[in-house]
C-alpha cells in the first residue's frame, strides 16, 4: 500500500460522512496484499480481536544501528482490514523508539475512530497497537542486550591476540 498517514488524516478530513469513511477504510484494506494463507498462524494471530488478524513484523537495522520495524497484516473482515491497513501505515518504516513515543490516542481521536468505532473494533485496535509495541518494545530490548554484551566483553586479549598476529605477519618476532 501506498498512502500515506498525511493523506489518510486528509482524506477522514474531507469525508463529512461516517458512512464515507466506513467505505474509504474498505479501499484502503482492498489495496494491502493479502497474506499467504501460510502466514497465517497462530503465532501471527493478533490477540483480542473478534474478527482475525494476522500480523507479521519485521525488524531491521537503520543506518545509525538502532531497529526499524515494519509490517504487514491482514484480517477476514473488510472494515478491520481498513484499520490494519491505518495502523501499519501508522508504524511502517519507523524506529522502535519512534513507535513507543508514537500518540496513537491522538491521531486515533484526529480520525474519530473512538467514538465511531464498535467495542469489539476499537478493542481490536487496541490490541494490534499493543501487539505493535510489544514488539517494538522488544525489539529495542534486543538492540540494547546486544549492545551492553558487546560493552561486557573483555577486548583486551583479543587485540593482544590481533597485534601478534600482524607482527608476526609482518616478520617482527614476538
Amino acid at each position: 500500500m501506498t498512502t500515506t498517514l498525511s493523506e489518510i488524516l486528509e482524506t477522514f478530513d474531507f469525508l463529512d460522512d461516517w458512512e464515507d469513511r466506513y467505505k474509504y477504510l474498505i479501499d484502503l484494506g482492498k489495496e494491502m496484499p493479502d497474506l499467504a494463507d501460510v502466514e497465517k498462524t497462530d503465532a501471527n494471530k493478533v490477540r483480542g480481536c473478534v474478527s482475525q488478524v494476522w500480523l507479521i513484523t519485521s525488524v531491521h537495522a537503520g543506518p545509525d544501528g538502532t531497529p526499524v520495524l515494519t509490517f504487514r497484516g491482514d484480517s477476514d473482515a473488510l472494515i478491520v482490514q481498513g484499520l490494519v491497513a491505518v495502523v501499519t501505515t501508522l508504524f511502517n518504516g519507523k524506529t522502535a523508539q519512534e513507535i513507543l513515543n508514537t500518540d496513537v490516542d491522538g491521531i486515533f481521536a484526529r480520525l474519530g475512530l473512538q467514538e465511531h468505532l464498535t467495542p469489539q473494533r476499537s478493542n481490536g485496535l487496541k490490541s494490534m497497537v499493543g501487539r505493535i509495541r510489544a514488539d517494538a518494545e522488544a525489539a529495542l530490548t534486543r538492540a540494547n542486550d546486544w549492545v551492553r554484551n558487546l560493552e561486557r566483553r573483555d577486548l583486551s586479549g583479543w587485540i593482544d591476540a590481533i597485534g601478534s598476529w600482524v607482527a608476526c605477519a609482518a616478520g617482527e618476532p614476538e
